[in-house]
């Protein structure tokens, strides 16, 4: 790993150092810009950066306090000064601050570097060639770290022990190419395609190419696919760089400089070529064009850099579709399964168990890591099990359970807590029905390994319907409604309702790490839970009951107090407990005419008993908006928003201290964020609706299944109960094991419900079952077990909503909760 002093960094970036006599020159091996990927805080530099949407310095007191000492920023606040023995360079831009750094640090390598971009594909072509390469010692980015913040953080990993580096770069506007060009500095070029991904900030998809191809300005060999008649053409302009150093290969073009002559099977497809008067051959477990054209690149790759030996060539066969992203699952025995089996390198460890560490909380009292033997290391198994030992030890984890022949035989570097097996069978066959109970388990697997294996046995057993939740989406989604708002107003964010039906522990540990500022949910029973969970952000409730007072006060829980008798009964309570200044909230009815005060003469009496008791102390007073997602009762919110400024005025101007007013929800936050006051509350917006249409709210949850059966229907018969779904032709039919138990409503029977199977939009047939339903795919290639789409980025939440007359809100949290939820985070 490299290693700088502080002082080193500050000469590299050009900042300005400040450290006082007791701040020690530790050296610096590892950078970050978020606390989850810390693992070693002595020897870190944390970057914080400042975007229109979050703020890296928020960060820094909960830093210091784990133990980091290093720190790049830009805004050097007085606060700082009361951090003994910790050191800050202040720069202009930390972000440019930090590719400096990575820019420096890969000016010390010569090696071939690959340099992947493209529209689509990007990530697969990195990680195939990682996977052939296995038998080298190869660097890629982790994932898809691929932004202005992913590339330094990759080139960072850069080591004297890595004979080849893949980096991919990814661009959303112009100008952002030429400074991951001068990060990356690749030596190879690979340019996988231009579609229409990232083309809002683009006048048209040519201004995108040129804007990517800069990235091989100084490039010795570009590698790119002749049928993409806008990419050869531009290429053939020449300018890029040097003419001669492009490789154009084609499927299609028998004249391209490499010919590749495709050939599909039913299982597999054949690639075979003339290279440099030598015929090759390879096989992939691929028919699509997308997935053949990616094994293209690959395959031209390997030609061109004379690395096309017969342990590279066969491996071609071997290769599978990238998981992009963890899972996260509910185990048996109350165990979370965090997976991340498809790979198994130094770096990707350091971030799983980041990733690791961030859902560790309570009900789970332990951290076990399964992991098998790491590859393409480039360093002797003893050092490289030093290492993964000290990761382990830095990170707490509980147990090690070790899977290979390479790491068994490095036993002796690891506590007595650890345990290991020869292969994957080995291990299965010792497990025991009530291990890892209540346990973070991680599962961190080379491919050839198979820990999909353990994945099934360990994970609790639900029937095949899983609910996927996108937590990137999600906190992309909260930083879109934050970048709306000024910095200093605070956020609330709703959980009732088990989250909208997507998990309420899980989502609230993730709001908790992104530091929104309050929690919302239903009854006080959820907020017992969240806190059961370890979650210690202020958790209001918003419809108080008398009977969980005092589950209120033990757990810290703070009432919605909407009438003048749940404020007696409530401070009746904490007078029988000695409880003073007790946070409430207090709810003013504008408009909705549900809970609340609602006249100014209420709302004077209510002042009248806050002034001389003790008790209670006001956090809030809030309203709710009746009809802020639609233009047609614009005239009617802004009565509201008028009528909530008079009546907590009566409130504010009688307290001693200041309050925080909050009335938009998430279509307020977008319609009419002028009105945005001390605070907003988040709701459906989080999950991924917008009341304006926005693009950039994107859905976080996919609601799946698979095939049960399929079978064929004759002309006049009938599907389903009460032979509501009427064949009309002989028809293929499929049965899906999902029904109005688990929440797919019964309204979307007979046609009116869709789902996307396999490229293709299928109509339910008949009325849809307790447990089940069918569709109809008539003329479409199906089989049993294939996947099937009921909600997410094909079938939209809003569009199911509007074919049977509901609301997005109702369709997410009707979902039941027996159906599995997987978590999902890059």
């Amino acid at each position: 790993m490299p290693t700088l002093t502080i002082s080193q960094v500050s000469s590299v970036v050009g900042g300005k150092l400040y450290a006082d006599e007791t701040c020690p020159e530790n050296h610096i091996s590892s950078i970050s810009i978020d606390s989850r990927t810390i693992f070693d805080p002595e020897a870190s530099l944390f970057f914080a950066l400042r975007s229109e949407r979050n703020d890296g310095h928020r960060y820094i007191s909960d830093l210091v306090h784990m133990g980091v000492r290093a720190f790049v920023v830009s805004d050097f606040m007085e606060e700082f000064r009361k951090h003994s023995k910790c050191c800050f360079v202040v720069v202009p831009d930390t972000l440019v601050a930090l590719q400096k750094l990575a820019a420096w640090h890969r000016s010390q390598f010569n090696i071939p570097v690959v340099g992947i971009t493209g529209s689509n594909g990007k990530t697969i072509v990195k990680e195939w060639l990682f996977e052939l390469l296995q038998h080298k010692s190869v660097l890629r980015s982790p994932k898809s770290y691929n932004s202005q913040v992913g590339v330094p953080l990759s080139v960072w990993n850069l080591s004297q022990s890595h004979e080849l580096a893949i980096f991919e770069a990814g661009i959303s506007k112009p100008g952002e190419m030429q400074k991951l060009e001068e990060i990356i500095r690749p030596t190879v070029g690979i340019l996988t395609n231009i579609g229409e991904a990232h083309q809002e900030n683009f006048v048209s998809k040519r201004e995108k190419l040129k804007e990517k191809l800069h990235l091989f300005q100084a490039c010795k060999a570009l590698i790119y696919c002749k049928d993409q008649s806008l990419v050869h053409t531009e290429i053939s302009k020449g300018g890029i760089i040097a003419e001669g150093k492009t490789l154009a290969w084609s499927f299609v073009d028998e004249t391209a400089d490499l010919f590749f002559k495709k050939t599909v099977f039913e299982t597999e497809a054949k690639i075979e070529t003339t290279f440099e008067g030598r015929d090759y051959a390879v096989r992939v477990p691929f028919q699509d064009e997308a997935s053949l054209e990616n094994a293209g690149h690959c395959f031209a790759f390997v030609l061109t850099q004379h690395l096309a030996e017969p342990l590279v060539l066969n491996q071609f066969g071997n290769l599978q579709p990238v998981a992009m992203r963890l899972e996260i699952k509910e185990g048996s025995n109350n165990s979370l399964l965090i997976n991340d089996y498809y790979n198994s390198d130094i770096n990707s460890l350091q971030i799983a168990l980041g990733f690791l560490n961030n859902h560790a909380r309570p009900p789970y009292k332990g951290k076990t890591v399964i992991l098998s033997d790491i590859q393409q290391s480039g360093i002797s198994d003893e050092e490289l099990y030093a290492e993964v030992a000290r990761l382990l030890q830095l990170n707490k984890t509980s147990s090690l359970i070790g899977i290979g022949p390479r790491i068994s035989s490095q036993a002796g570097l690891f506590d007595q807590s650890s345990s290991f097996y020869e292969t994957t069978d080995q291990f299965l066959e010792s497990v025991q029905p009530d291990q890892f109970r209540q346990e973070c388990v991680l599962l961190k697997g080379a491919r050839n390994f198979h820990f999909e294996r353990i994945s099934s046995v360990l994970q609790k057993k639900y029937h095949q319907t899983v609910l996927e939740i996108d937590l990137n989406a999600m906190i992309g989604n909260l930083n879109f409604f934050r970048s709306q708002i000024r910095p200093e107003t605070k956020v609330m964010v709703m959980v009732k309702a088990f989250s909208y039906g997507s998990g309420m522990a899980e989502i609230a540990r993730i709001l908790q790490f992104h530091k929104v500022d309050y929690l919302a949910v239903a009854v006080a029973d959820e907020g017992i839970e969240l806190r059961q969970a370890g979650i210690e952000l202020p958790i209001v409730v918003m419809n108080p009951e008398a009977h969980s007072f005092e589950n209120m006060i033990e757990f810290r829980l703070e009432p919605n107090i909407y009438s003048e008798e749940i404020f007696d009964s409530f401070r009746k309570v904490l007078q029988q407990h000695a409880v003073v200044r007790y946070p409430i909230h207090l709810k003013l009815d504008t408009g909705m005419h549900r809970l609340g005060f609602d006249s100014a003469e209420k709302v004077e009496a209510l002042v009248a008993k806050l002034t001389v008791q003790e008790e209670m102390v006001v956090r809030s007073i809030f309203s709710h908006l009746a009809g802020a997602d639609e233009s047609v009762h614009d005239h009617f919110t802004l009565s509201q928003i008028q009528q909530f400024q008079q009546l907590s005025a009566i409130i504010t101007d009688k307290l001693p201290y200041k309050v925080i007013r909050h009335i938009l929800n998430s279509a307020g936050i977008e319609r009419f964020a002028e009105f945005q006051f001390e605070m907003v509350r988040l709701g459906i917006g989080l999950y991924g609706v917008s009341a304006c249409g926005n693009k950039q709210v994107k859905s976080i949850s996919r609601l799946k299944t698979s095939i049960s059966q399929i079978r064929d229907v004759d002309a006049g018969q009938t599907v389903g109960y009460g032979r509501k779904g009427v064949v009309n032709h002989t028809a293929k039919i499929a049965v899906l094991p999902i029904g109005y138990a688990d929440g797919y409503d019964r309204g979307l029977s007979n046609g009116v419900g869709k789902v996307f199977v396999n490229g293709h939009i299928a109509p339910v047939i008949g009325n849809i079952c307790m447990d089940m339903c069918m569709i109809d795919v008539s003329g479409l290639q199906v089989s049993v077990g294939d996947e099937v789409e009921l909600m997410g980025e094909h079938i939209l939440v809003t569009d199911i909503a509007n074919s049977i007359g509901t609301i997005p809100y109702e369709i997410l949290t009707g979902i039941s909760q027996r159906v599995k939820r997987v978590y999902l985070q890059e």
